[in-house]
């Protein structure tokens, strides 16, 4: 377990995770339990290397470089063409020095971080509307969210929705997503312990509600004009889900034919915002528990392509959720214990689409997770999803779960220093710039122009802006026509010398 994967975490970032995790196990059914057929040499070997682990963790940590603030110097190139649009504390009438940008930028990052809370009040958000393990009342799609307030139907169900997760969230013997959700009501001053404090609660979920329903109308006007900051007033959400792997399987494909990205090249790979798979916000389910798909599709794809080698890749996750970090350092550590993470795959059949990427997507679900694990009993799937549903589950190897680390870092207005040789090949941000402005864009390329190596590509499903100069030049584009009318894109932005 001598993998220069730990490098990623600083000291105080690693104390931060084990002492958050200490007393909270991985889920079961993310977990392999040693068995009775184990021989007492496996047995063994697990055994010594879940004893040198955290050695060699303590050994690389002090190698770590933590991440820093993005410096004045790194700056001001962006800002210099962006001054006719700056914010108003930037536009002084004298040159802005070093101690007044850091102050601003600690101030911002401040602020970003904030809207994580936010993106979380999105999933408790979309447990209320899409939720199948607590009631039997039907789901609130976006067009019934629409109706709510006007339509006495919609109004009722809701309401009955609202109680049945009131009880679920109470519930002694609550799952691993529910008692997320809970710790974050408790944290944001909300109780189920009393009726008094139910009713309390019941109001803000019914509040959530509402803010969520007006958020997506204001979004949906905007998207008629631009989607490249469709989110930048949104909280920071972490859901995600399996079509985000398909796309960068279609565009990892076409750089690959292109000859963009050779056979064997890519060595340390990033993903900005991992995200975590649950209850997501167009169709997502509450019966399996929360799980990160991003950083194994893309391991899976590289090496189905021949680009990557899975057994010595190196990928290092940043996000500024501590939720999402938190799992990710946990899969890891399970897996230095010889655990392997599970994936729950699922494939809704009735979502729309052409024949086409309908039956490119569904050749990619049965396919997902052959490079790097094997198959696994999926969890049953509640009868009210049935119809639509096909699952799956795959159960990754964990040599290839300990080749991924977490770091707290904020892309915008942090980067981490690192030696030429180990600058990433590739990084990957999907759904991640649509949230910020032209200025923290600009921003963001600078500091992840200076994380990839010359050659190296950045890759997103948002076309970034071109405000601020950055070593990032257009690359290769990938179209995936979803149906008539209808056309997703990927971008790859080329890292110049």
């Amino acid at each position: 377990m001598g993998s220069p994967l730990c490098e990623f975490k600083s000291p105080s970032e690693a104390k931060h995770t084990r002492a958050a995790t200490a007393d909270a196990p991985f889920p079961r059914s993310q977990r392999l339990y040693w068995t009775a057929g184990l021989n007492g040499m496996e047995a063994l070997l697990r055994a010594v290397l879940a004893l040198l682990f955290p050695i060699v963790t303590l050994s690389c940590l002090i190698r770590a470089q933590a991440p820093e603030f993005m410096s004045l110097a790194s700056a001001r190139p962006v800002l210099q063409a962006m001054r006719g649009s700056l914010p108003p504390e930037l536009k002084t009438a004298g040159a802005v020095d070093a101690a007044a940008w850091d102050a601003w930028v600690r101030a911002k990052d401040r602020a970003i971080r904030s809207r994580v809370a936010k993106g979380e009040e999105l999933t408790l958000a979309n447990l209320l509307r899409l939720g199948i393990t607590y009631t039997g009342e039907r789901r609130i799609t976006f067009d019934l969210l629409s109706r709510y307030g006007g339509d006495p139907v919609v109004n009722s169900a809701v309401e009955r929705r609202t109680g049945d997760l009131i009880r679920a969230l109470a519930a002694p013997r609550a799952p691993e997503g529910m008692l997320q959700m809970r710790a974050f009501l408790k944290e944001n001053g909300y109780s189920l312990n009393t009726p008094e404090a139910q009713k309390r609660t019941r109001a803000y979920l019914l509040g959530v509600l509402v803010r969520q329903r007006d958020g997506v109308a204001r979004e949906r006007e905007k998207a008629k004009s631009s989607t490249s900051q469709l989110f930048k007033d949104r909280g920071l959400s972490t859901d995600s889900d399996l079509y985000t792997g398909y796309a960068l399987d279609l565009h990892l494909t076409n750089l690959a034919r292109s000859g963009v990205l050779r056979p064997g090249s890519v060595h340390r790979v990033a993903i900005i915002g991992p995200g975590l798979d649950f209850v997501n916000k167009k169709s997502g389910y509450d019966f399996y528990p929360p799980q990160t798909i991003q950083p194994y599709a893309v391991i899976d794809s590289l090496a189905r392509l021949g680009l990557a080698d899975a057994a010595s890749i190196e990928v290092c996750t940043y996000d500024i959720s501590p939720r999402v970090n938190q799992h990710i350092e946990r899969a890891r550590e399970s897996a230095a214990r010889g655990d392997p993470y599970t994936i729950q795959v699922l494939w809704n059949r009735s979502a729309g689409g052409s024949a086409r990427y309908l039956s490119d997507f569904m050749e990619y679900w049965r396919r997902f997770g052959e490079q790097i694990g094997k198959p696994a009993d999926a969890i049953a799937v509640p009868e009210a999803a049935r119809i639509d549903l096909m699952t799956r589950a795959v159960r990754i190897r964990p040599a290839v779960a300990a080749r991924i680390s977490a770091v707290d870092m904020n892309v915008i207005f942090q980067a981490q220093s690192r030696p030429p040789e180990k600058r990433f090949d590739l990084v990957i941000g999907t759904n991640i710039f649509l949230y910020y402005d032209d200025l923290q864009q600009a921003l963001a390329r600078v500091n992840l122009a200076a994380m990839i190596k010359p050659g190296g590509l950045l890759v997103s499903n948002t076309i970034l802006s071109v405000a601020g100069p950055s070593k990032l030049e257009d690359s290769v584009r990938t179209d995936i026509p979803l149906q008539p009318g209808l056309t997703d894109y990927v971008y790859s932005y080329l890292r110049r010398p």
